[in-house]
């Protein structure tokens, strides 16, 4: 079995060939999947396992411990890894630093769903969190929509903005910080929420008609980031309807108050990837659940096996 740490493959990757693969893999049987998640304090491990047919068996753990950047000397706040199994014979074939697919994952998800349901024309960009996600953020956003102009930062800490906006002064867009999320909000095409919110900060009367609303942030049951009205006025599309209903607050509270039905959600990423969902039209506002799940995992981990052999 092979260890890929995250010097190793990080930088053989990029954005446009991970979105291609997360489409590639819906193409695919549907994932057997199964997770377990652990809670205490605010920390919480996640483990999660997912089986396609014809692309192997994945399990990954990793754990969520919020206050570890800010410990001395600094620590990441999600650490783990993944043990990736052979298809046809069950052997484990990869033990896969954990960071590094949750990096991958994460975005590439959410690039994927921009890319399916966003305005082609999209130019203003905003990112609610300046966190290590909001980094692949910038990255992955700029590589997929190459015609951004501007790129926006907004957190409850303005500082950690600042910090974040400054590492992309030199770039083809520059970042810039904003204080008023309202205003930000509604200069924006596409809004990226990835924080640690437990309670709704976005609100959809701030949208403007054509916005695309990209959800990250919430994992947790307990976990929201939009208010009744993003999701109301929102044409509501998931990465898994099995993987957001029951488990992620921003789609279960809802659905528990009667806010929104099932029927609510127009699509999930395999109705996307076939074309049998998508926006309505221009002016319509889109919201996307990135729920996660081992089967993203799973598919971003074949490719990472894939292209570190392919480099020797």
């Amino acid at each position: 079995m092979r260890f890929i740490g995250f010097d190793e493959a990080d930088p053989l990757l990029d954005w446009t060939a991970v979105a291609d693969a997360i489409a590639e893999g819906h193409r695919l049987p549907e994932a057997e999947i199964g997770d377990l998640l652990l809670s205490q304090s605010g920390r919480s491990m996640l483990n999660r396992g997912a089986w396609i047919e014809g692309l192997g068996i994945a399990l990954k753990s990793v754990t969520i411990y919020p206050d570890n950047p800010g410990k001395a000397p600094p620590l990441p706040s999600i650490q783990g890894g993944m043990i990736l199994f052979d298809d046809a014979t069950g052997a484990p074939v990869a033990m896969i630093d954990g960071i590094l697919v949750t990096k991958w994952k994460t975005a590439g998800d959410s690039v994927l769903g921009a890319r399916l349901l966003a305005r082609p024309d999209s130019r203003r960009l905003l990112i609610c969190g300046a966190g290590t996600v909001a980094n692949s953020l910038i990255e992955a956003y700029c590589e997929i929509f190459p015609d951004l102009e501007a790129v926006t930062v907004w957190n409850r800490t303005t500082e950690k903005a600042e910090r974040l906006a400054s590492e992309y002064s030199s770039a083809r867009v520059p970042v810039a910080v904003a204080i008023d999320l309202a205003s930000a909000v509604g200069e924006s095409d596409i809004v990226s929420t990835a924080t640690m919110a437990t309670e709704p900060f976005l609100k959809g009367e701030w949208l403007k008609p054509g916005t695309h609303v990209d959800l990250i942030g919430a994992f947790r049951p307990d976990m929201r980031e939009a208010d009744d009205a993003v999701l109301t006025r929102s044409e509501l599309f998931v990465d898994s309807r099995r993987t957001t209903f029951c488990h992620i607050g921003e789609i279960q509270i809802p659905l528990d108050a009667g806010t929104i039905v099932e029927e609510t959600i127009c699509g999930d990423l395999a109705d996307l990837c076939a074309g049998t969902a998508g926006r309505s039209g221009p002016d319509a506002i889109t919201a996307f659940k990135n729920g996660g799940g081992a089967h993203l995992d799973l598919m971003v981990g074949a490719l990472i096996r894939r292209v570190v052999e392919a480099a020797g």
